[in-house]
């Protein structure tokens, strides 16, 4: 597996290196020792899948408040995305900037997200399925967001007029105050 560093600090792309033949590819998805060389999680309590049927879809911006905040590793299992994280740690150098990655079903590429970011997607093709491993219980009690549209981050999304959730709908706009301090 290839870890990439990204401009975020603690989020990795990590990209499998596959062995080819003519019945297709075999590839090591997830290696504790990897993950441990590098002070990463290893240790993920849940594993979920998301499955989106629409194209526009964005899910996001999601995070869980301390002491609960969690560790993440996305991967685009089907369809393909645009993945986007936002530092919301209050003391970091690169608070409020964020970066996208192109996660597909193709490139099986996978982002590790480390406690003190948000989280989001917009589908770029219809019936795209996201598989999640985290370090935490999903508890809604501390579970929270911020826009996705929130003039705070200014995320340049693909698509205008996205299909959003109910509750994605009415997160408030973004204070300091929501920040995390790690």
């Amino acid at each position: 597996m290839l870890f990439h560093k990204t401009s975020l600090e603690g989020v990795y792309l990590i990209e499998p290196e596959p062995i080819t033949d003519n019945r297709g590819f075999f590839a090591r998805a997830f290696c504790r020792d990897q993950f441990k060389e590098r002070g990463l999680e290893e240790n993920f309590r849940q594993w979920s899948i998301s499955s989106n049927i629409h194209k526009g879809t964005i899910r996001g911006m999601h995070f869980q408040n301390l002491p609960f905040a969690e560790n993440k590793m996305i991967q685009c299992i089907q369809g393909s995305v645009y993945d986007v994280v936002v530092d919301i740690r209050k003391d970091s150098k690169t608070y409020k900037q964020w970066e996208a990655f192109r996660l597909t079903g193709e490139n099986h590429r996978m982002l590790y997200i480390p406690p003190g970011y948000a989280h989001g997607f917009q589908t770029l093709e219809p019936h795209s399925t996201l598989y999640y491993h985290m370090s935490g219980i999903y508890d809604p009690s501390v579970q929270n967001g911020a826009r996705y549209d929130d003039p705070a981050f200014q995320i340049k999304w693909v698509y205008d007029n996205p299909v959003i959730s109910e509750r994605d709908d009415y997160f408030v706009p973004w204070s300091d105050d929501y920040a995390l301090d790690l």
